[in-house]
C-alpha cells in the first residue's frame, strides 16, 4: 500500500460522505414542501443545517486527495480531470449561497414563530422552488462526476455528459416550481375553504400496498 491507495480511500469516503449529506438534504427538502405546522418545518431545518457541515467535509476530502493524485499520476491536463474539476468549481457555490443561506433563514423563522400551523412568511419560504432545483442539479452534476471517474472518457464526451449532467439538474427543478405555483393556488382555495387536508396522508404510488 502507498499514498495513492490512501488518497484514493480518501477520495471515495469524501463522495461516499457527499452522497449520504446530499440525501438527507434530497429527503429533507421533499418532506419540508409537504409541513403543515411550524413544529414540523422547524425539525426538517434543522436536520438539513446540521448535516451541512458533513457535506464541506466530505468536499475537502474529496478535493484534497483527488488533487493529490491528479498531480501524482493523472496530471490536471488529463481531460475528464479537468471536466470534473470546472464542473465541480461550478456547483460549489450552491451549497453555500443557495441552500444554506435559505435553510439557516428557514430555521431562523421556524425558531421565532410559535407552534401551529406555518405562517405565510415561512411557507412560501418552504416552497422556493431554487432549494429543490439546487439540491438536484447538484446531485445531477456528481452523478456525471462518478461516471467520469469511472469510465475518463476524452474530453468532448467528458464536456457532453457534464453538460447533460447540468441540464438535467435545472430541469428536474420544474416540477418544484411547478408545485409551488400549485401551493399558492391550493392554499388560497384552502383558506377560503377553512383548511387542507394533511398532505402526509395522500396516497401515492410510494406508499400504496400492493
Amino acid at each position: 500500500m502507498n499514498l495513492y491507495h490512501i488518497a484514493l480511500f480518501v477520495h471515495v469516503s469524501g463522495v461516499i460522505g457527499i452522497w449520504i449529506t446530499l440525501g438527507i438534504w434530497l429527503f429533507g427538502l421533499a418532506t419540508l414542501r409537504r409541513a403543515q405546522r411550524v413544529g414540523q418545518v422547524r425539525a426538517l431545518a434543522w436536520l438539513i443545517v446540521v448535516a451541512t457541515p458533513w457535506m464541506l467535509l466530505s468536499l475537502v476530502l474529496l478535493g484534497v486527495a483527488g488533487f493529490y493524485m491528479a498531480l501524482t499520476t493523472w496530471g490536471l491536463q488529463t481531460d475528464w480531470i479537468a471536466v470534473s474539476l470546472g464542473s465541480m468549481l461550478l456547483i460549489a457555490p450552491i451549497g453555500a449561497f443557495v441552500l444554506d443561506r435559505r435553510m439557516h433563514t428557514i430555521l431562523d423563522q421556524a425558531r421565532e414563530a410559535s407552534d401551529g400551523p406555518l405562517p405565510d412568511a415561512l411557507a412560501a419560504r418552504v416552497h422556493d422552488p431554487l432549494l429543490a432545483t439546487g439540491a438536484q442539479t447538484m446531485a445531477a452534476v456528481l452523478l456525471g462526476n462518478v461516471f467520469l471517474m469511472t469510465t475518463k472518457p476524452i474530453f468532448i464526451v467528458a464536456i457532453l455528459v457534464m453538460a447533460g449532467a447540468l441540464l438535467l439538474g435545472l430541469l428536474s427543478g420544474l416540477p418544484a416550481r411547478w408545485g409551488a405555483i400549485r401551493w399558492v393556488s391550493r392554499h388560497t382555495l384552502s383558506a377560503a375553504a377553512g383548511g387542507e387536508a394533511d398532505p402526509f396522508q395522500r396516497r401515492s404510488i410510494w406508499t400504496r400496498r400492493y
